[in-house]
């Protein structure tokens, strides 16, 4: 007698820490992990969903943003990470990543760099260290984490350490988070 296939919820396998980007107050009842690539149409469209959402329940979610740049078919996915990772070291990550999914059709290296001028922050310098890649392990380190976490797509939620499944729409995630939230 064979004993029947059981189908667990995928976890986050890498807790959220410090290191981590963190929107939303540190004690909020529900944390929502996003997986995304920058380049990606779909997380384009859940980036303008969430910030309704962190706008909707300030007090009730944090948001975690890591990267999983799917290189293969978008080529300036990681060089668009690199640059939100080199805003991030100067306390400018939230606005370049911003800017970055306001701009989706724009990350070329020329676009990028205007970006970052927009944003008030050195581009000669940043794109020096964009050219040795020196944020690159960050990116990597994510991609790593979101792969062992059961990750092959993105976007990628996962709510309180379990995978979410339901769609990002604005009335499903506020659904969601007040439910995580109720423990």
């Amino acid at each position: 007698m064979s004993t029947p296939l059981q189908v667990t919820a995928s976890r986050l396998r890498v807790p959220v820490t410090d290191a981590d980007h963190i929107r939303g107050p540190v004690d909020a009842p529900a944390t929502l992990v996003e997986y995304g690539d920058y380049q990606c149409p779909h997380c384009g469209l859940a980036h303008r969903n969430l910030v309704d959402l962190l706008r909707q329940r300030p007090d009730g979610v944090r948001l975690v943003f890591r990267h999983f740049p799917l290189t293969n078919v978008h080529p300036y996915a990681e060089d668009a990470a690199e640059t939100a990772e080199a805003a991030g070291t100067r306390g400018c990550f939230w606005p370049m990543h911003d800017w970055i999914f306001e701009h989706q059709d724009q990350l070329d290296p020329v676009h990028l760099s205007l970006g970052m001028q927009q944003i008030g922050l050195p581009a000669d310098e940043i794109g020096d260290e964009l050219g040795a890649h020196e944020h690159l392990d960050r990116i990597r380190g994510d991609f790593v984490g979101a792969i062992r976490s059961g990750v092959n797509a993105a976007p990628t939620f996962f709510l309180n350490g379990v995978r979410y499944e339901g769609t990002y729409s604005v009335p499903d995630l506020l659904a969601a988070v007040d439910k995580a939230a109720e423990g």
